[in-house]
């Protein structure tokens, strides 16, 4: 097979190859490297590339072939992780000069589980300043860019991963997301980015072990390759709490067969009076309502109330973000992202009140989607508010003339 063709391969076909030896992991990790040598210094997708590692897996992964014996469920597979999560050996920034030369000496979790499946780690894929912001850039290694229009942005904070599936710089890869950062670069870039359960993929190490807005997860360009990574990566651990058991079969055996017909769906082309959604976009996803319906869905314009969603949002991420990152400010405040800053700074203001009122409110919202939900069986909105804007800019300054605020408001 060409280069280009087995960069392109999805992460399940991969499987199959190998099995019936018509090509190689060395093959595939040595396209992909090339892939990322070609395009990575335009794009900036990737931010650490771990070369030597990556080949003397790849070879050890193509003389296993040889062998008799059941092969792991990724075995020989490239995957890229966000420079957030930990990687032993392989230096994680976190988009942070704090962390600028920081060489882990352990896998996190989610790694250790894709190496045991066989999965070979390629590189760091590039990420905001600690995953704050819906566009990729930082202080250490600048901007990612679209791979549709390099003038634009990516998203984030997982903007890294979902240019290296776009660009085939690897079929599969680890991201993570709190308000969209798996979701937001997948939209924009046009691949998959599934936002997991709290739970469901455990978070090892992880400071705030009981926290249930921040979520690691799988990204990939089909979504039968997003289920089965995900089958590798759930599932209960001790060292994580909120983790819990389930039948991972259950993911691949849903892209298998998979049919909507009889569904009940509801549709909203925006949150109303909350969040806005550029034009273009509502006609994108209305459009995208309309293969549910041809599949036999029954499709109604529906939707909870979101009415105080800005509230809850600011008052948890709040503070999330002044647990994790206030005790940096006295030292590092001038070499930290204003975005960041800013996101500290309005959780250094919530009073004892308006964090209680905002869990409050958490609540009554989950109770209302619940009850919302009862009697439907999934809600489709846009994925994100607004096409992709300038990649100069951290956030959308406007959504269909009205200006915002803060990058929460998007």
């Amino acid at each position: 097979m060409k280069d280009r063709d087995l960069t392109f391969t999805p992460a399940t076909t991969l499987a199959r190859l190998y099995r019936t030896r018509k090509v190689s992991p060395l093959e595939v990790v040595q396209a992909v490297l090339a892939r990322i040598d070609a395009l990575n210094p335009r794009l900036n997708a990737y931010v650490t590339i771990a070369r030597e590692s990556a080949l003397e897996a790849a070879r050890a992964a193509t003389a296993a072939l040889t062998r008799r014996g059941a092969l792991p469920p990724l075995h020989g597979v490239p995957v890229s992780i966000k420079d957030l999560t930990e990687t032993r050996g392989i230096r994680t920034t976190k988009g942070s000069r704090i962390f600028e030369h920081h060489v882990p000496d352990e896998d996190a979790l989610i790694v250790q589980r894709l190496k045991a499946a066989g999965a070979i780690v390629v590189g760091k894929t590039n990420t905001p300043e600690f995953g704050a912001g819906g566009n990729t850039f930082n202080a250490v290694f600048g901007a990612t860019r679209n791979p549709w229009n390099s003038a634009l942005t990516c998203g984030g904070s997982s903007g890294g991963a979902a240019v290296a599936l776009a660009t085939g710089m690897g079929p599969l890869a680890q991201g993570s997301d709190l308000g969209g950062s798996l979701r937001t670069p997948a939209a924009f870039c046009g691949v998959v980015g599934f936002r997991t359960t709290p739970g469901l993929v455990p978070v090892y190490p992880r400071e705030l072990a009981w926290d249930s807005l921040s979520v690691s997860g799988p990204m990939a360009r089909t979504v039968a390759d997003t289920a089965l990574m995900l089958a590798v990566i759930a599932g209960a651990d001790d060292r994580a709490p909120l983790s819990y058991d389930v039948d991972t079969r259950e993911f691949l055996r849903a892209v298998r067969a998979p049919s909507v017909k009889g569904w009940r769906v509801a549709w909203t082309p925006d949150l109303p009076g909350v969040v806005p959604v550029d034009a273009e976009v509502a006609r994108v996803a209305e459009r995208a309502t309309r293969i549910f319906k041809s599949l036999g869905a029954r499709v109604e314009t529906a939707c909870p109330d979101f009415s105080e969603v800005n509230e809850i949002v600011l008052a948890t991420r709040g503070l999330s973000m002044v647990a994790l990152h206030a005790d940096k400010l006295p030292r590092w405040r001038d070499q930290m992202q204003k975005g960041l800053v800013w996101n500290i700074e309005q959780g250094l203001r919530l009073t004892p009140e308006a964090i209680g009122r905002g869990e409050k409110l958490r609540t009554a919202l989950w109770h209302r989607i619940r009850v919302f939900m009862e009697t439907r069986d999934l809600l489709i909105l846009p994925t994100v508010a607004v096409p992709p804007f300038p990649v100069e800019q951290p956030y959308p300054t406007e959504i269909n003339g009205k200006p915002l605020e803060n990058y929460t408001q998007w």
